[in-house]
């Protein structure tokens, strides 16, 4: 390795790997220190500045490192041409010296090496001009020869430039002699151009015309052959069509006015319009043929679009629609008639009629199937006419199951109800035929109220599905009206037939009699069907049908106990009729109390009882002033005129005796409790009479103690002759003693 310090690039310094550090150390400046002077001449001693520039070089600099790697690679290729020859002596195997065996002989090698570093080094010191002259000039020659080659190169270029230019001038003399010769040629196909591109736009124009104003083939063949099928493909030729006519009618509608061209597409799309109604015609007509014995209707989306474009033709609508009820009309019939003798498939559900021995069920199963098969219907239509929810932008929601059907009037719906009421009229006659046969053979009012009830109840649903004005509706309202017919000829026998019975004379009792328990018994069954099916819960008020029922059931009744009890008591003056006729009466009453919508028949009853209570009252007052003496004595004070004085009428002697009685009669328990009352069924009846005419009583002894006492009636010592029996003539205290109180609200009108 050779190590080369470079202190200037024309002189080049080479220090071999011999050199120590001892005569480094020796040749190098001492150090100085701070104190020491330094003398002149050792700095400007040439030496010392050499080797004080050699060993102040930094050898990690890039561009010396790299200028002594090109001098190692210059130099080292011989030293080491050189070491390979010591080597290859020293390892050679013919070699008559074993150095292995002798040390001497490594030495020497090593020796030999170092010999050969130090002369390449010493070469490379006085060399190293010399040979980087040659290596320049041995560049320079191969870069001489190099663009010998290029200038050479470059003259043929020249050569072959000048040769294209020639070509070049030549070729645009006769290309500008050919446009001169074709400048006609270029000006016509110019002209032919501007003229292509005109009619390449007039023709896309009239493209786009035919486009927008006429059928294509296809769509011509949709509309018109038979082979195309009604289906989208169809539809969209329609939709083409009707917009083609409406985008002609803007443009006829100009200020020019209608046109040639308008014209013609106006009858041309009218005639595929005209052609294409006819095509949906026949097929809906040949599809609602197909609609008979079907269970369940489906309707599929091709078909409401072909019946909604066939309603702009109304007359082809309604011949098709013809098809269509009288094949419904024949399916429902055959369905009705399968169901009544025949019963569903392999007999489940049974038949109808095997039931007609059950009035109610026979009459409820013919009505819920055609209730159910009149839904099924309605909702086909409405299916098929697009009706069935909110659609385009119609706020109507879907109607509630039992919710009253509103006919909004518009065209759809007047189709609805109108076929709706011509599919079921072929089953009106076999149902109202069965129905009054039914009703008419029925002995029991309750089964036919049950049954007239049920019809009511039908009849009511089906005016809310179909109308009032429906076939149907108007048949269960004449079927209605029969059966309510039949029952209240039923209850009017019943009750005329009540009014014919009489009382037992030799029965003492006072309760209502048997005929009018089995006759309330009958009103309470039918309150209960009544209840159970009232229609309209948003009112307790009952509708003038059964506020007949009430009259026809109760009237004679109530007719029946007065002039029965009237009868009896002539027989038997000592029967209570009064006591009886308010029991039978308060018993009727309390049939009606369990059912709200009997209000208005119960206050008409109460009125009646009222006024018998009243009549009750006067008897049961007379009777306690006579049971307790006062009665005589209560009659002279009312009938006495006031000039006369009361003690002329009533003398003290005759007013004693009948003040010991009264007082005795306090005693007695007829004061608390009556025996005559105690018949009545009401006790609150028994209460309120009682101590009524005791209030009465009290107040008629109250009117005595005032008279005896007025100074004009000439009573001497009328407080001794009043305070010598109860009460003491204080009505205060006959009030007490009867335990009321006075001033009482109940006894204020008394």
């Amino acid at each position: 390795m050779v190590f080369v310090c470079v202190g200037t690039l024309p002189k080049l310094y080479v220090r071999s790997s011999t050199l120590t550090c001892t005569s480094l150390s020796s040749l190098s400046v001492p150090p100085r220190n701070a104190g020491t002077p330094v003398s002149v001449s050792q700095t400007r001693n040439p030496i010392t500045i050499r080797l004080r520039k050699i060993l102040g070089t930094n050898f990690t600099d890039e561009a010396t490192t790299e200028a002594l790697r090109t001098l190692s690679e210059l130099y080292g290729t011989q030293s080491t041409v050189s070491a390979s020859d010591s080597k290859a002596q020293i390892n050679d195997p013919d070699s008559d010296h074993d150095w292995s065996d002798d040390d001497t002989d490594v030495v020497l090698a090593v020796q030999d090496h170092r010999e050969c570093l130090n002369e390449t080094a010493s070469r490379a010191r006085k060399n190293l001009r010399r040979d980087l002259e040659n290596k320049l000039a041995q560049g320079s020659q191969q870069f001489l020869q190099a663009f010998s080659e290029v200038d050479q190169k470059l003259d043929e270029l020249q050569n072959h430039v000048a040769a294209m230019r020639v070509a070049c001038d030549e070729a645009e003399t006769q290309l500008r002699l050919s446009s001169e010769a074709s400048q006609s040629l270029l000006d016509r196909a110019e002209s032919l151009r501007s003229e292509r591109e005109e009619v390449e736009m007039r023709k896309s124009i009239v493209m786009l015309f035919l486009n927008r104003f006429t059928l294509s083939n296809e769509e011509a063949e949709a509309i018109t052959s038979r082979d195309v099928p009604i289906g989208p493909r169809f539809f969209e030729a329609m939709n083409k069509t009707e917009h083609i006519r409406n985008d002609c009618r803007v443009l006829m509608s100009g200020e020019d006015g209608p046109t040639k061209a308008g014209l013609d597409i106006m009858a041309s799309t009218s005639s595929y319009l005209e052609q294409g109604y006819e095509k949906i015609y026949r097929w809906c007509s040949f599809e609602f043929r197909q609609m008979g014995r079907d269970a369940q209707l489906e309707v599929d989306s091709t078909m409401q679009q072909a019946v909604r474009r066939l309603s702009q033709r109304p007359e082809l609508l309604s011949e098709a629609l013809a098809f269509l009820t009288q094949t419904r009309q024949t399916g429902l019939l055959s369905a009705f008639l399968d169901a009544l003798t025949r019963g569903g498939p392999s007999g489940l559900p049974r038949p109808i009629e095997l039931h007609a021995h059950d009035p109610i069920r026979y009459v409820g199963d013919m009505l819920a199937w055609v209730h159910q098969a009149i839904a099924a219907e309605c909702e086909f239509l409405e299916s098929l006419f697009g009706l069935g929810g909110a659609q385009e932008g119609d706020s109507r929601a879907r109607r509630m199951v039992g919710a009253v059907r509103t006919f909004r009037g518009g065209e759809e719906e007047g189709w609805v109800k109108e076929l709706l009421n011509s599919a079921v009229t072929k089953l009106c006659v076999p149902l109202k035929v069965r129905v009054q046969q039914t009703v008419r053979s029925q002995e029991s009012s309750i089964v036919s109220y049950k049954v007239a009830n049920l019809l009511q109840y039908y009849m009511l649903t089906m005016r809310r599905t179909i109308g009032e004005d429906a076939l149907l509706s108007t048949t269960l309202s004449e079927i209605t009206d029969v059966s309510y017919k039949v029952f209240f000829d039923a209850i009017e026998a019943h009750s005329r037939a009540l009014l014919r019975i009489s009382l037992d004379p030799d029965d003492p009792s006072l309760t209502p009699p048997l005929p009018i328990l089995e006759h309330a018994q009958l009103l309470r069954e039918i309150m209960q069907v009544y209840d159970s099916s009232l229609l309209d819960d948003t009112t307790a008020e009952p509708g003038p049908t059964f506020n007949r029922i009430l009259d026809v059931m109760l009237d004679p009744a109530m007719e029946m106990c007065a002039a029965a009890a009237e009868e009896k008591a002539r027989y038997r003056p000592q029967w209570d009729r009064a006591v009886f006729v308010l029991n039978c009466w308060c018993y009727l009453q309390n049939v009606l109390e369990a059912f709200e919508f009997t209000s208005e028949k119960r206050r008409t009853i109460q009125d009646k009882i009222d006024e018998r209570v009243k009549l009750l009252e006067d008897e049961h007052y007379e009777n306690i002033l006579r049971d307790a003496s006062l009665y005589d004595t209560v009659t002279i004070i009312k009938s006495k005129s006031p000039s006369d004085r009361l003690s002329h009428v009533l003398p003290a002697q005759q007013l004693q005796p009948t003040l010991a009685r009264f007082s005795l009669w306090l005693s007695s328990p007829e004061v608390v409790h009556s025996p005559r009352l105690s018949a009545l069924t009401s006790p609150s009846l028994h209460s309120t009479i009682h101590r009524v005419s005791l209030a009465r009583v009290t107040k008629a002894y109250a009117q005595l103690c005032e008279e005896v006492r007025k100074p004009e009636n000439r009573y001497e010592a009328a407080s001794t002759l009043l305070g010598m029996e109860r009460p003491f003539g204080q009505a205060g205290v006959l009030w007490a003693i009867f335990g009321l109180e006075e001033g009482s609200e109940e006894f204020a009108a008394d």
